[in-house]
């Protein structure tokens, strides 16, 4: 194993995509454990889709596809905030916002007339075309993007665990909704290149699940949450490199697996 992993750290497209996969890997877990605490998985996957219609505006204006994707995100997630106060009812806010934002995405890509290959490819992740700089955007974004989660982190866990409680003890349910919706497009702008747009759940969502059904605290289930998403990632780029396939396919395949041995074994308390 030692020598498979030396072998494989020769080569600095291998180097780039651990380096990038362990920090997303850590941004996903922790906030995705507060994503589905707060029962926002559809808000998750709703930004994803919204960060790929910034991607093909992007290209048809002739920028770079993650910007597009940030600010497509970060501006999807305002308005879903803003729209709606209470996490748990946002369901029409967010499906409202996620109809619009994939008409515009309709509208980008046939107004360009090329192949948008750079865009296209952030639907299922590029993880292995991680350049050096990326690594070093994603370090940065998720080190601004833990340090922001633990600024707010007692605000977001009471206000999680209960709403009502939260308010009337003078936490501002509004602006911490508009503060975790933010939170949530950045994470999921940087996680799109380990899983893609269509595989967000496999490290916004399910090592999450798994950690709350099996932690007792939320502190715990925090930890347990991040060190799934790591141990499906550092799996599925070791396993990539043997087998011609895609490498979400097997950090996807891990966390769906681990879930429903978690799922049939463990009672739900």
């Amino acid at each position: 194993l030692w020598r498979d992993l030396h072998a494989m750290w020769q080569y600095a497209f291998m180097q780039h995509a651990f380096e990038a996969g362990t920090v997303v890997a850590v941004v996903a877990g922790l906030v995705g454990y507060f994503v589905v605490m707060r029962r926002l998985s559809f808000a998750a996957h709703a930004l994803s889709h919204a960060g790929f219609e910034g991607a093909a505006g992007a290209v048809l204006v002739g920028l770079n596809p993650l910007t597009g994707l940030l600010a497509f995100t970060s501006i999807g997630g305002l308005a879903m905030a803003a729209l709606g106060k209470r996490a748990a009812s946002r369901d029409v806010q967010i499906g409202t916002v996620l109809a619009f934002m994939l008409g515009l995405g309709v509208l980008f890509i046939s107004l360009y007339k090329g192949y948008a290959t750079e865009a296209y490819s952030l639907l299922f992740g590029e993880i292995l075309g991680i350049s050096r700089g990326d690594v070093i955007v994603t370090l940065l974004v998720g080190v601004l993007l833990v340090a922001a989660v633990g600024l707010f982190f007692r605000r977001l866990l009471f206000a999680s665990l209960d709403e009502d409680v939260a308010e009337a003890r003078g936490v501002s349910i509004a602006g911490t909704g508009i503060i975790f919706m933010l939170l949530i497009a950045v994470a999921t702008s940087i996680a799109v290149q380990v899983v893609g747009v269509l595989l967000i759940f496999a490290l916004m969502v399910t090592p999450a699940a798994i950690a709350q059904r099996l932690a007792r605290r939320p502190g715990q289930g925090v930890l347990l949450s991040v060190a799934i998403a790591l141990v499906a990632t550092w799996f599925g780029l070791f396993i990539s490199y043997y087998a011609p396939y895609p490498v979400s396919f097997f950090i996807t395949s891990f966390v769906f697996g681990l879930y429903m041995v978690v799922r049939l074994l463990v009672p739900n308390v």
